[in-house]
């Protein structure tokens, strides 16, 4: 934790909730202004707590982008579950994100059964408002607030990035006075190392689509800087699916999906590094690992730190 000594210097934890696929990672990746969640259309993308540091001149923001809440279906299911669920408990503000397109449902009354031993300040967000008519929003927000009482109600484009300022703005009032906890240029509290697997897979699900469920993982097996002529990065990885049919998807025809995959994640672990990467990926099958604790240890699932 860093010392700040300028009075009114504001910081705190803020839980961004929300069912699978809401936006809630794009909203974290427009608000860092870099991509440190993975982003797709297919629910339940994110695995474990992310954490975004926000630094303004008085104010620090800490996003924990959460697993999107709902009903656990393997052993998996329940460790993303209890992440969500514990940082209801620890954080200085939480916002509900919701998709203005698909309004209330049984997924949003299944999180506000949650909300009910929460003390905490929870905001409303309703994302996604560029997708619908701007008739359509007064009747959604009005039928919201019947259904709990918000501190706050602010419809955004994480997207697009309408109104995502205001929504800062909002949150730096309900935040408490408090110390710089990240150094100013520290964007994530996660090593290097996790961001690169997360790429990867971001990479995967994207290219098979519908084919691959999320039964896959990724672990990252060695990374080391070459020295040489060029400076470049050596890293190599494994993606783990759970059927030899997955695989056989995943290297696709002569390895072209393989080859594919790892080209489109060198360019964004480039990115991230700040060098030259020579990346190699590897596939191999690990039958029903969803379900077995121990490989979720290993794949980085330990619900210990949570």
């Amino acid at each position: 934790m860093l010392s700040n000594d300028n009075k009114g210097y504001k910081s705190g934890f803020i839980s961004i909730i929300g069912r699978p696929n809401v936006g809630k990672s794009t909203f974290l990746n427009r608000v860092i202004g870099q991509k440190i969640a993975i982003m797709s259309d297919k629910p339940q993308t994110t695995r474990n707590k992310i954490q975004g540091v926000l630094t303004l001149e008085d104010t620090q923001m800490v996003f924990i982008d959460t697993p999107g809440i709902h009903k656990p279906k393997h052993k998996l299911g329940d460790f993303m579950m209890k992440v969500a669920q514990n940082t209801l408990k620890e954080v200085d503000l939480i916002l509900f994100m919701v998709n203005a397109e698909e309004g209330f449902g049984r997924g949003e009354e299944f999180i506000l059964e949650k909300f009910e031993t929460v003390n905490t300040p929870i905001f409303l967000v309703i994302n996604k408002i560029d997708q619908i008519h701007p008739d359509e929003l007064l009747p959604l927000i009005e039928s919201y607030k019947e259904k709990y009482p918000f501190k706050e109600i602010v419809p955004i484009s994480a997207l697009e990035g309408n109104n995502v300022e205001r929504l800062l703005e909002q949150i730096k009032v309900y935040l408490p006075e408090g110390p710089q906890y990240y150094p100013a240029d520290q964007v994530t509290d996660h090593p290097e190392r996790f961001i690169i697997t997360e790429l990867i897979r971001e990479k995967a699900l994207h290219l098979t689509r519908e084919e691959i469920p999320h039964s896959l993982a990724v672990v990252l097996d060695k990374m080391e800087r070459q020295h040489g002529g060029k400076d470049i990065i050596h890293v190599m990885a494994t993606v783990i699916v759970e059927r030899d049919s997955q695989k056989g998807i995943i290297i696709g025809k002569q390895g072209s999906m393989l080859k594919e995959i790892g080209k489109r994640a060198r360019l964004d672990i480039e990115n991230l590094l700040g060098s030259k990467v020579f990346l190699e990926l590897w596939v191999k099958v690990q039958k029903d690992w969803r379900n077995k604790m121990s490989q979720l240890r290993d794949y980085g699932f330990n619900e210990d730190e949570y």
